[in-house]
């Protein structure tokens, strides 16, 4: 995940998001949503993922604001994520 802010969590060692929160994939230099992390000014945060970033999960959401609505429609990965649209019934 990337977000707009971090801050130092000093019972874990490490920083952690802040701000404005974006999904984002390790080797992509852009979120989910399109955004450029460079010219964003967006901090990576490789070992956060992006279901701990929700505000409703707690842990690493403390400090974030706002999380990007494009990026939470597209960023709903793992196990308990709803699949997409599928056809059931194709026309012959």
């Amino acid at each position: 995940m990337a977000a707009s802010g971090r801050w130092w969590d000093e019972e874990d060692g490490r920083w952690l998001p802040a701000g404005e929160a974006h999904a984002w994939e390790q080797g992509m230099n852009q979120t989910v949503c399109g955004l450029s992390l460079h010219r964003s000014q967006l901090f990576r945060f490789p070992g956060v993922e992006w279901t701990d970033a929700l505000p409703e999960s707690g842990g690493a959401a403390d400090a974030i604001r706002r999380v990007c609505p494009r990026c939470a429609a597209a960023g709903r990965r793992g196990p308990d994520a709803r699949r997409g649209w599928v056809r059931k019934n194709p026309r012959p």
